[in-house]
């Protein structure tokens, strides 16, 4: 049960981490481009490589920012701990697919199930958060029934 979420978490670090990476790197390189770019004669060329160069660099330290946002969200889930009702770090198992109430990180698959990491603030994380078992409800019209919470 909590090695389920354990696999969870750590998938969900993964793919954090991952875009953090990613991020850091386009970040190092749009800089690298910066410095790189030597003024000509053609000064509005310059700059305006200069700016588009600065811009992917915003764009980028954006990301990296909502990345350390998520891994913040991932250390503060609880992995030991049990609950009757669905909250952050819960697995939820429904009839219509299973989830992982942490971050939005799309589909997980651990040994050979598929579980979708959804945010608590989500539009299904909202209506999975205190849910219990046998409890119901409906999103874009579709009934989900919850089976079990781990």
């Amino acid at each position: 049960m909590n090695d389920m979420k354990a696999k969870l978490h750590a998938l969900c670090v993964s793919y954090v981490t991952n875009r953090m990476q990613a991020a850091q790197q386009a970040i190092a390189e749009a800089q690298q481009a910066q410095s790189d770019d030597t003024k000509s004669s053609a000064g509005d060329k310059y700059e305006t490589g200069r700016e588009m160069a600065q811009q992917e660099t915003n764009r980028n330290l954006a990301q990296l920012n909502e990345a350390n946002k998520l891994m913040v969200a991932l250390n503060t889930i609880a992995l030991n701990s049990t609950s009757q009702k669905a909250e952050t770090g819960s697995v939820i198992c429904t009839n219509n697919g299973n989830f992982y109430l942490a971050i939005s990180a799309g589909t997980l698959t651990i040994d050979g199930s598929d579980y979708i990491a959804v945010s608590p603030a989500s539009p299904i994380g909202h209506r999975l958060k205190d849910k219990k078992a046998g409890d119901e409800f409906i999103l874009n019209e579709k009934t989900y029934q919850i089976q079990h919470i781990l």
